[in-house]
């Protein structure tokens, strides 16, 4: 099967992973996690325990002189009852962090989910191989960013050269936290979700705990950050909340504070960004919870809609403009006390204005040009111009 290359093996260990905080050895494979075992236990949501499987921002880092590189993976895709098969995840390549090269998964599992029960089945299917072929045969920093969209069991490493991890190259770690938006949504590939694209322009390394459905002021989560090594921290916090109307104005507060509280136990001086709900317009003045459309499914296209009353936000129920006007309220009182707390309007990222142009297809998830814009807006915002995470 594999006559036209000298192909040498090597094991998979959690020191060719970047971007991941915990790795499972499963009966197939290395399993990257987005969250590490402590925190992994204490969740019961299915919901968060897919996201943190699905290994957004995950990447397979390592210097060699090959020219060709096999991957064997186990992927578990996503479909949905009634829906056309979403497309296959993509897999990039980077060399000396240039786009070099994109393939797609073969093989594997389907989760199937309906939208109106929620119920899911699984379908069992094969190991299937990722190949990139044609790179430059001197030495370089080889990455393999996996689909952020797709768990992915790591099976086999093959290359025609030898591989050794990429050494440190200095570069500041950032540590961000946010919702399905931050996770990639409808991205267009795992480097194109905007958390990588800011990255990238950024010179940093991430580590991505976006989590799709999942960003709720978790506990577990905190520690996860307070415990994770890091020079730059953000959290991009409301929509979720809002989505699974989950708190009221009285708990959404105090747990804020206790979440930034954690974080500051273990990076009590690190710059931290808090970043509020980008324009959503079915929730700007309307709470959750969010819910599919049922007559949009009838007809094929997953669309959401808001299901609150706008009656009840003074008696406590939340809307984006309510997270807004709080989370902002919490760094200027925390900010007296803690210079390196910043509050990063998610309307600058994304506003009414650019939701005129660039509308979000299914009334939440941004599309992949708009991930792209995203992206560069935060990067102008956090990196840049005196921003909080700038160099120096």
């Amino acid at each position: 099967m594999h006559t036209e290359h000298d192909w040498i093996t090597t094991p998979l260990t959690a020191d060719l992973l970047r971007g991941a905080l915990d790795v499972e050895r499963t009966e197939h494979g290395l399993l990257p996690h987005r969250l590490p075992a402590r925190a992994r236990a204490q969740n019961t949501n299915p919901q968060l325990a897919m996201a943190e499987a699905q290994p957004s921002g995950v990447r397979l880092a390592f210097r060699t002189a090959a020219t060709a590189v096999e991957l064997d993976t186990l992927r578990t895709k996503r479909d949905y009852t009634g829906f056309p098969s979403r497309p296959d995840g993509l897999y990039d390549l980077l060399v000396d962090g240039r786009p070099a090269g994109q393939a797609t998964g073969t093989g594997g599992n389907v989760l199937t989910v309906d939208l109106v029960t929620w119920e899911s089945e699984l379908t069992p299917g094969p190991v299937g191989t990722v190949r990139f072929t044609g790179l430059p045969a001197e030495e370089k920093d080889v990455e393999i960013w996996l689909p952020h969209n797709e768990t992915t069991e790591l099976i086999a490493l093959r290359t025609d050269a030898p591989v050794e991890p990429v050494p440190d190259r200095g570069r500041r770690v950032w540590l961000h936290h946010g919702s399905s938006i931050s996770h990639g949504s409808d991205a267009a590939s795992p480097t194109a979700i905007w958390p990588a694209i800011a990255a990238a322009r950024g010179g940093v390394e991430l580590i991505n705990l976006g989590l799709g459905g999942s960003a709720m002021l978790d506990p577990f989560t905190a520690r996860a950050m307070r415990d994770t090594p890091a020079d730059l921290i953000s959290v991009k916090m409301g929509i979720n909340i809002v989505n699974q109307d989950a708190m009221r104005l009285r708990t959404f507060g105090p747990a804020v504070h206790g979440f930034l509280d954690t974080i500051r136990e273990g990076h009590p001086d690190t710059p931290l960004l808090l970043v509020s709900p980008i324009h959503c317009a079915i929730h700007e003045d309307t709470p959750g919870p969010t819910a599919p459309d049922a007559d949009e499914i009838r007809k094929g296209r997953l669309v959401f809609s808001a299901m609150g009353d706008p009656a009840e936000t003074p008696t406590g129920k939340l809307t984006l403009t309510v997270i807004r006007e709080e989370l902002s309220r919490i760094v200027g009182q925390r900010a007296a006390d803690d210079p390196n707390l910043h509050y990063l309007d998610g309307l600058d990222l994304y506003g009414a204005q650019d939701a005129a142009a660039l509308p979000l297809p299914d009334h939440v998830h941004p599309d992949a040009a708009t991930h792209r814009h995203i992206g560069d807006r935060f990067h102008a915002r956090a990196f840049t111009n005196g921003g909080p995470f700038a160099a120096g």
